[in-house]
Formats: structure tokens, sequence, C-alpha cells
């Protein structure tokens, strides 16, 4: 595999021009991130809709093009699914970016499963998604968790 096919089209558009980032509102829950191994940071926030279902998740992200475009496709993702169903899809997506295994269901996250061949990046993938879990951990609070991958 070639750094090209790594940067595929998909993730370098959204690390360019990411269509969540940015600082919500009204969180109700928010997660740092930090990769000291490569310098990759964020912020996580997400607010929830009355049904307890993620309504919006935003960030503020600093990092390598897949950190990024992880942070932004985890915001697409999530919106609609209960705290439980995100954590199960940041378990699937952890999985596959460890093993490349891609199913279907997980739609344009796909775009970083072949980070797996590179096992230093598994973390620059993994950081918003441990972030996440972080913020969920929150809930209903709005406390802010760190974590530090590394």
């Amino acid at each position: 595999m070639t750094d090209d096919t790594l940067y595929q089209d998909l993730i370098l558009e959204r690390a360019r021009t990411p269509r969540h980032a940015g600082r919500l509102v009204c969180a109700d829950a928010e997660a740092e991130g930090n990769n000291p191994m490569c310098g990759d940071r964020l912020s996580l926030q997400l607010r929830l809709a009355p049904d307890g279902t993620i309504a919006e998740a935003a960030h503020e992200a600093r990092g390598c093009a897949i950190s990024l475009a992880s942070a932004d496709l985890l915001a697409d993702a999530v919106r609609g699914l209960h705290p439980g169903e995100a954590r199960a899809l940041a378990e699937r997506f952890t999985d596959m970016v460890r093993t490349g295994d891609a199913e279907a269901s997980l739609g344009d996250l796909r775009a970083l499963a072949g980070v797996h061949e590179f096992r230093s990046r598994i973390r620059c993938a993994t950081l918003a998604w441990s972030a996440l879990g972080a913020a969920l951990d929150t809930v209903p609070g709005t406390l802010v968790n760190e974590v530090t991958h590394g």
C-alpha cells in the first residue's frame, strides 16, 4: 500500500475543509484528546437531543490528515445515535483500523481502513474516537475529560 492509497481523496478533503470544525455553543459533553507521540490534539464536543441521541458533534483539532479526517468523519457518523450505539460504533471503527476489515455498514469511515498497514498511524485515527468515549462518560454533565494516546 502506498501513501497515495492511504490518503484517499475523502481523507484529504475532510482534513483540508472539515465540515464539523469549531466549538459547539451549548455542548452537553466534551473531552480533550492528545497524542504526544505525533502532536495531534483535539477537543470534541457533543450536543444531545431531548431523546438522548447525539444531535451534533464538533471538534477543534490540529494534527495530521488522518487525525483531522477521522474527527470530522466521526462527527458525521455519531449524529442520531444513542450513546451506547456511538460506543459500539467506536469499537467497530477501532477494530477496522487495527485489522483493515471494513464492514460496509461503516460507510465513509471505511476510507480509514488502510491505516492498519501503518501501525504508527492507528493512534492518529483513533484519537477522536477515544475522546468520544471520554465525552460520553460525562453525559449528562459537561465536565471535560482528557485522553492521552501514547
